[in-house]
């Protein structure tokens, strides 16, 4: 049956049905986003911190035994592991959205070189370059206002000369 009608709105994408193979894509999704919000939290920290709390403090009933400390390593080493993809997914999708809205907002303005929109794309060299032509208008924009500066020596634009009489009487 073929469904017809408007498009979805933006809102709605988590609402349709997953397309093949994409069911285990929008779980982890899901997943990670709610696990990298969770671990961002201060309860998390304090959790972190009363858990390294407890094993320091059973550390005389253990006797500081090669087993009391190979039992935060491999905690943290697996917490570490996991949580790098975790945290590595929910950084790239809001790195694709960030630049998925900066490429909306160059095609939008008038004027702007659209040719900037897939930069993440660029190779090494070409964005070097083009950091290149930034600094090079910086400067550029650097020094004609030290020029425009340098032309009233340093007194504002409405200040009064030492004559008395405003810019604009005279003549």
């Amino acid at each position: 049956m073929i469904k017809t009608g408007p498009p979805p709105r933006a809102l709605d994408y988590d609402k349709q049905e997953p397309r093949e193979g994409q069911n285990i894509r929008s779980l982890f999704r899901r997943f990670s986003s709610a696990i990298a919000s969770a671990v961002g939290s201060p309860w998390a920290f304090a959790v972190a911190c009363a858990a390294i709390i407890v094993w320091a403090v059973m550390g005389p009933h253990f006797h500081y035994s090669d087993t009391w400390q190979l039992v935060i390593n491999t905690g943290t080493t697996i917490v570490t592991f996991l949580m790098v993809f975790l945290i590595q997914n929910t950084q790239n999708r809001d790195a694709k959205a960030i630049h998925l809205k900066l490429d909306e907002l160059i095609r939008g303005v008038k004027g702007a070189r659209t040719h900037l929109v897939d930069l993440e794309n660029m190779s090494d060299e070409e964005l070097d370059k083009l950091q290149s032509e930034f600094q090079r208008v910086r400067e550029k924009a650097s020094k004609r206002k030290e020029q425009k500066q340098g032309g009233s020596n340093g007194a504002p634009e409405n200040a009064l000369p030492a004559g008395g009489a405003s810019r604009e009487h005279r003549i």
